[in-house]
């Protein structure tokens, strides 16, 4: 063999090699799952590029628009501790995206839903087909499908009150959220709750089950009025400073109850102008009755009393009224800045047993403390129903109905109450 042929023959060897050699490194990257190439996150590494969110998925007190809100800081253990007890209920969630059969799954992302805003669960399971579907656990006093009825519920009034924000005070998610915006919300540390007072929609029932929840009292019906609304025994959140304030908001359930705005002002009339008040008729009765009342006798302009309820509407609607808002008759939207803050749980007053009942098997209330039904104010009176409500708006023009459905325009709209009159636009 010459050492030509000797020299041509190794190169031809040498390329075999490297030939053989691609391929098989073309067969193991195609046979290797995508999966395993892509970078994992380890702890003290964030990654920059993170998958997009809908808004429904972003927890309490988070924002889009930066970090201006509350953020949120709960942890699993927590909302596992929390959790209803019942047995397991299967619960339809929104349609999921095809999962990757060749990934695997990773237990530690697989995330938690937090309380309320995502299905409550005492443990994520995953059934024997393989599926990952959320297993919650039902009050112990409803039935498996009144329990989902309620958290479903939850879920609309949640999402009506966030459509209504976003179209009308887009602004509000960029605002920090200061002492003014929480100083109605109530505090009880202990089963880390967050209340939004409402007046003249439970809201003195609610401050005795917070005071039960504490171990400030052992039954509700052992708390006076006084003591509710005087006594300084609940903090408010104001109170806090900002660190304080700011975990509160972001870690415990933060809730309110609401009512239909005309019966609720109604009821505020009745309550306050309808009988002997030592405040509201020296300070908003003199001031009402001596701008809307002509030819008002001395009697009247002396004591405050009897103001009729076209009266206390002209001062309600008067852009320069004579004496400033009170919380019984202002907006909601402003009391509780549902905007701005995050709100896990919205009842109504028009359901208010079933929907109290369900927050405290939810919040895991003690098991004999219940809602209480009693009248707190002027037992022997009617409460202000619907029938009622519509006696004392007929004495109003429709243009005066119209300018006060006007004015509770996004209480209207943010917690989804129809209209109260038909010749209302």
């Amino acid at each position: 063999m010459t050492p030509r042929a000797g020299t041509m023959r190794l190169a031809c060897m040498f390329s075999s090699i490297l030939l053989f050699g691609a391929a098989g490194l073309l067969l193991f990257i195609s046979l290797q799952d995508p999966t395993e190439l892509s970078p994992r996150q380890v702890p003290g590494i964030k990654f920059s590029i993170r998958p997009q969110q809908p808004y429904n998925d972003l927890p309490p007190g988070s924002s889009r628009d930066g970090d201006l809100k509350a953020p949120t800081e709960k942890v699993t253990r927590d909302l596992s501790s929390r959790a209803p007890r019942g047995l397991n209920l299967l619960v339809p969630d929104r349609p999921r995206a095809p999962r990757n059969m060749g990934a695997r799954l990773r237990p530690r992302q697989r995330r938690r839903r937090l309380l309320i805003k995502k299905t409550p669960a005492a443990a994520a399971a995953v059934p024997a087909n393989g599926s990952a579907g959320p297993f919650v656990r039902p009050a112990p006093w409803a039935a498996d499908g009144h329990w989902v009825t309620l958290h479903r519920s939850q879920q609309e009034r949640k999402q009506v009150m966030r459509q209504a924000c976003a179209k009308y005070r887009a602004s509000s998610s960029r605002r920090a959220v200061t002492p003014r915006h929480v100083s109605r919300l109530f505090v009880e540390d202990r089963h880390r709750v967050l209340y939004c007072e409402v007046p003249k929609a439970g809201c003195s029932n609610w401050k005795r089950v917070l005071m039960v929840m504490a171990g400030l009292a052992s039954s509700t019906a052992d708390i006076q009025h006084n003591t509710v609304h005087y006594g300084g025994a609940l903090r408010r959140l104001d109170t806090f400073d900002r660190q304080g304030i700011l975990h509160r908001l972001s870690t415990y359930t933060k809730m309110l109850f609401v009512r239909e705005p005309f019966e609720r002002l109604v009821s505020a009339f009745r309550d306050k102008f309808e009988h002997p008040n030592s405040y509201y008729h020296p300070v908003f009765g003199k001031a009402i009755l001596a701008r809307y009342r002509a030819n008002a006798s001395r009697e009247a302009l002396r004591t405050g009393s009897g103001v009729r309820f076209p009266e206390f509407v002209q001062y309600l609607l008067d852009v320069h009224r004579p004496v400033g808002m009170d919380i019984h008759w202002d907006h909601v939207s402003r009391l509780c800045s549902p905007c701005l803050i995050d709100y896990d749980f919205v009842g109504k007053f028009e359901s208010m047993e079933e929907d109290a009942n369900f927050f405290l098997s939810l919040i895991r209330a003690p098991r004999n403390l219940t809602f209480p039904q009693f009248k707190d104010r002027h037992s022997q009176e009617a409460r202000t129903t619907a029938q009622i409500t519509h006696q004392y708006f007929t004495q109003l023009s429709a243009l005066q109905r119209q300018r006060t459905y006007d004015f509770y325009y996004m209480d209207y709209l943010m917690f989804n109450y129809s209209k109260p009159f038909a010749d209302l636009y």
